[in-house]
């Protein structure tokens, strides 16, 4: 048997797991060292050992290279998520400049999402640029994702990417400033051995499939043009540049959402999916973003947060085993949703996921299947039990 239905337990025995987190090899980019640690592990030892002070010192020569040099120091990207408005706390109230708010708008946003972005454009008093895809855009780009990568959110991963580089392009903002480090909670990067961020950063990172591979019949290139990126000669000409604060300064997610949630009013909410109720909080679709990861590679958004849990200490790995049971094989209700906008039926979508599946090899269908039974079966039990 493959799929392990001992709650305390990994779900699969045809996958390995970091020793420590508990990550499986499924990840993308998964590495283990002699001791069976993964990248992120070695990630956060890195972390506590780097010079912090030197780290910030070179962000505040290059912050100040640009500060008072146009109409905007920097160009933020936001989206109403911890993250961003944690960057533009730490871009207006400590290092003190005047930067352009820029939001991509993935057409999807939550009702706490629009009034988390709506509190953060007024606490931190800062101009603002939007750019929103049409319905039918979104709609179209939803489908042909599950097709092309294999979850919903080909549009918004792109969009992120591709709006803050045209608008620092137009507007002449040669500085841009995002958040989290690709190294603090992924095996894509290190602390010592940092992903370059140039213009194709969310392309390699998220996206995937360029512009010119994922229109098809139903989306000529032209309807793509919000996701497509300056070319390397324009970005050049004005001299952009992009930085992730998290690797100049101490990134603590779960601190940072205290501060702001404490201090400022920033809202939780439920997300699906997960126990957190902070991380992806301004979308509608982080449930079935989640669901298609955790059908194409055996983990879900219950994983990644008792991962990290696990590597702050916080949980057992008997007690993070059995939030991931609890929370990867769930089907979202959003999926219901995402069906209607895309014309999908529900055995439509889990056919295109069995080829995602098959083609990355990393677990097979009946495994999945046994998971997402032993749920129902123990979901069912405990409904039986209250009545």
């Amino acid at each position: 048997m493959v799929y392990n239905p001992h709650s305390d337990q990994p779900m699969f025995t045809s996958l390995k797991y970091c020793t420590r987190c508990g990550m499986p090899s499924s990840e993308e980019a998964f590495d283990l060292d002699e001791l069976g640690i993964c990248t992120t592990c070695r990630s956060q030892e890195q972390k506590m050992q780097l010079n912090w002070s030197e780290r910030e010192a070179m962000l505040q020569e290059v912050l100040n290279k640009y500060r008072g040099k146009g109409d905007y120091d920097c160009l933020v990207a936001i989206s109403g998520g911890k993250d961003s408005a944690w960057q533009m706390h730490m871009i207006k109230n400590v290092y003190k400049l005047k930067p352009l708010a820029v939001t991509f708008n993935q057409n999807w946003h939550s009702k706490v999402g629009k009034k988390n972005l709506e509190w953060c454009l007024e606490t931190f008093d800062v101009d603002h640029l939007m750019f929103t895809p049409s319905r039918s855009l979104v709609n179209r780009c939803a489908r042909r994702s599950l097709e092309s990568i294999g979850d919903a959110c080909w549009h918004c991963h792109m969009g992120v990417g591709s709006f803050p580089w045209q608008v620092a392009v137009k507007y002449n903002i040669p500085l841009m400033i995002f958040g989290e480090s690709a190294a603090e909670n992924s095996c894509k990067a290190s602390y010592e051995g940092l992903l370059e961020f140039n213009h194709d950063y969310f392309l390699k990172v998220s996206g995937k499939v360029s512009v010119e591979n994922f229109a098809c019949e139903y989306l000529p290139l032209r309807d793509l043009a919000p996701f497509r990126l300056p070319s390397y000669e324009e970005i050049k000409d004005k001299g952009v540049i992009a930085l992730h604060l998290g690797n100049y300064v101490f990134w603590d997610g779960e601190r940072q959402t205290e501060i702001l949630r404490d201090c400022y009013g920033w809202n939780e909410d439920v997300v699906e999916g997960t126990y957190k109720r902070y991380k992806s909080v301004e979308c509608i679709m982080p449930g079935v973003h989640d669901y298609t990861k955790f059908l194409k590679r055996g983990y879900g958004r219950g994983t990644d947060f008792a991962a990290q849990d696990r590597r702050a200490g916080l949980m057992t790995r008997q007690e993070a085993n059995r939030l991931v049971r609890e929370y990867d094989p769930v089907e979202p209700e959003i999926l219901e949703y995402y069906l209607k906008i895309t014309g999908y039926t529900k055995d439509e979508f889990y056919n295109i996921m069995d080829q995602h599946r098959e083609n990355l090899g990393f677990i097979s269908r009946q495994e999945i299947l046994d998971a997402i039974a032993d749920y129902n079966s123990k979901k069912k039990a405990r409904i039986n039990d209250k009545q």
